[in-house]
């Protein structure tokens, strides 16, 4: 009789570690994306320090402390606009797409869900993240300083 699972092999494993690093690596440079944005905006402006965003890497607290991250970063983003007299349509900008991702991720700790809403979470992951990148950028914009950071 045969199992129907068994340990990975040597290619698997590779396989496993590559998936792994890729992940890993994204968030580091979605992390680093939230603090150049928090930084972006003036102290006063800030909800929340920028370094407090590298405790997403914390498993499972990640998953209140996103809830937050995206709470503070869209706060952070209509306090600046609304002081600099910057333009942003989103009364709270970037709320709603990071917050679906958010439940999303919820979502994933439920059997049979799980592959479904974590394909939702990374969509929405990705179109948040384009979103912050977007709004800092203006932001950076209006001010006269340009686009800076690692991610542009």
């Amino acid at each position: 009789m045969t199992l129907l699972f068994s340990m990975p092999g040597g290619a698997e494993w590779l396989l496993i570690f590559f998936v792994l690093g890729i992940m890993i690596i994204s968030k580091i440079f979605y992390i680093i994306t939230l603090q150049n944005t928090l930084e972006a905006i003036s102290a006063p402006n800030r909800k929340m320090e920028s370094g407090n965003v590298w405790l997403l890497l914390i498993p499972l607290f990640n998953v209140v402390w996103h809830f937050i991250v995206v709470n503070n970063v869209a706060d952070s983003i209509r306090a600046e606009a609304d002081t600099n007299g910057i333009r942003i349509a989103e009364n709270r900008p970037g709320y709603n797409i990071g917050l679906a991702m958010c439940i999303a991720n919820c979502f994933f700790f439920i059997p049979m869900l799980n592959f479904i809403t974590w394909m939702i979470g990374v969509i929405c992951w990705i179109i948040y993240w384009s979103n912050i990148v977007g709004f800092k950028n203006q932001i950076l914009n209006e001010r006269g300083i340009g686009n800076i950071g690692i991610l542009k």
